[in-house]
């Protein structure tokens, strides 16, 4: 059976948006891509439908996620400590440890079938990491990667002092993928002081205003990171407005 090819991805840029609204959305477009690959199996190949593929930017009100692997005394605060902090607290179903998300920071969903692209879990990774370290080069920032360490890091050869620049965490199923990447450009960095970053207790995290020394234009480094995603997976954007 001949499986058909779609490059096509569409953009959509949710703004600020509550998690479990975004998560809601993303897990309906998730198992309607899903439904679509089922369908296909059992259809002739004129009969069947291209899968669709997404790529959904946004920003979060502050809020920690725990991954389906993580630890739940990662978390350092109790339940009024959240309220304190007007934050919401989800055990969710990707993989990693627990993580925050928060005005500044620039969250990406891609909801891709794999088939369009390549079916290789790890190199799907190693490509949202390389999107990201393109990003931050534009901007005179060298990032890569610690071997075993999931995300991006700065100072990541000497390891004199590595610091966590952007989290990743994934799910896939039928090779579809949800949930994504994080990347701090004007992220309050206080609020990973309430968590033990994906699990990790001796490195630090750092976002692109810390290391510049002045608030990033988002809007930009949003464009650039878009761009070098598409250039990366060979995407045709097709971007949906709000």
């Amino acid at each position: 059976m001949n499986i058909l090819i779609n490059k096509q991805v569409l953009f959509r840029d949710l703004g600020l948006i509550d998690y479990q609204e975004a998560w809601d959305y993303q897990e309906k477009v998730f198992a309607e891509t899903i439904s679509v690959k089922t369908a296909n199996r059992n259809l002739d190949s004129e009969k069947q439908q291209l899968t669709p593929n997404y790529l959904l930017f946004c920003q979060h009100p502050h809020v920690y996620t725990l991954g389906k692997n993580g630890k739940p005394d990662h978390l350092l605060l109790e339940e009024n400590g959240l309220a304190a902090k007007q934050a919401k607290y989800y055990r969710i179903n990707r993989g990693g440890d627990i993580t925050y998300h928060g005005p500044g920071q620039l969250v990406g969903y891609p909801i891709l079938d794999l088939d369009n692209f390549f079916t290789d879990i790890h190199l799907y990774m190693r490509m949202l990491e390389e999107s990201i370290i393109l990003t931050l080069a534009d901007y005179g920032l060298k990032a890569g990667r610690i071997d075993g360490l999931t995300g991006v890091w700065l100072d990541f050869e000497a390891q004199e002092n590595p610091r966590k620049i952007c989290a990743l965490g994934v799910k896939t199923s039928h090779w579809v993928t949800m949930h994504g990447f994080a990347l701090n450009v004007n992220t309050d960095l206080s609020y990973f002081g309430n968590i033990v970053p994906c699990g990790i207790q001796d490195k630090a995290v750092t976002s692109m205003a810390a290391e510049l020394g002045h608030e990033m234009n988002f809007q930009e480094v949003s464009e650039k990171l878009k761009n070098h995603l598409a250039e990366l997976f060979r995407m045709e954007l097709q971007v949906i407005n709000q």
